[in-house]
């Protein structure tokens, strides 16, 4: 097996002892991304539809380094604080998730890394 290490600076940098992503053979990994601005370390708050276009931009940008698209996309994990933003989150989801519609998984979890209120993962195949 190929594995490779994914490293862009379009993400944001990993907060502990991992990588942005990994690829192994034809399978692209990456790790949960938090709402940060790359380009700042600015973590988003208090605006879950910002908060998630964020995260799935990070997503996108490992993807890309990698050479993976959105559409290569075959599960996603969403962890978030409040259920309750089930519904804004999905509805920004749609915008990059229109046709393309990946397995996934979404959970209510009690805390995220510095305090987020969402963070996505993805698996892709090329």
């Amino acid at each position: 097996m190929n594995i490779s290490f994914i490293n862009t600076n379009k993400a944001p940098g990993a907060v502990g002892p991992y990588s942005q992503g990994v690829k192994a053979d034809n399978l692209i990994f990456t790790s949960g991304q938090l709402p940060i601005i790359p380009e700042t370390g600015e973590l988003l708050k208090d605006d879950i539809k910002k908060e998630t276009r964020q995260c799935l931009e990070n997503v996108k940008a490992i993807l890309e380094e990698a050479g993976a698209t959105l559409r290569d996309i075959v599960k996603v994990n969403i962890y978030i604080v409040d259920m309750g933003n089930f519904s804004s989150i999905n509805e920004v989801y749609e915008e990059y998730f229109n046709e393309h519609k990946p397995a996934r998984s979404c959970v209510e979890v009690s805390q995220l890394p510095k305090d987020g209120n969402i963070e996505i993962e993805a698996i892709a195949v090329l």
